[in-house]
């Protein structure tokens, strides 16, 4: 299975190839793709993406993560998220989002295992 394309970025939009819904802030992993609710996890700009976060696209067996931090970086990232992902032997990039949708794009082509959880707004 594939890592889907992520189609178009645009502020609080985006969608990925071959999936009918518009996310505002998404996690995709090999094979799918889902709305980034932050509620679930009580995520906010600060601290930030939290290990809970990412556990999903973990699961499916990625080698590399990349974080989208939103269009101006408003996102936290703690290195306690970034230690999580590489005591899993996981590759992170931590982004603005439109640079992090274009490396996980060109990483998707190559036919890496990987994911990735994008913030589409600030």
């Amino acid at each position: 299975m594939s890592s889907p394309e992520i189609a178009s970025l645009s502020w609080g939009q985006m969608k990925v190839k071959g999936c009918s819904t518009t996310y505002k802030d998404c996690k995709v992993w090999p094979g799918g793709s889902r709305t980034w609710d932050w509620r679930e996890t009580g995520t906010n700009h600060s601290p930030g993406v939290q290990p809970a976060d990412l556990e999903e696209v973990v699961k499916k067996g990625v080698k590399t993560v990349v974080i989208g931090r939103g269009m101006s970086e408003a996102l936290q990232v703690p290195p306690s998220t970034v230690d999580y992902l590489k005591k899993n032997g996981i590759d992170v990039l931590v982004l603005q989002t439109e640079k992090a949708v274009a490396e996980y794009n060109a990483l998707a082509a190559q036919g890496a295992r990987v994911g990735g959880v994008f913030h589409s707004t600030c």
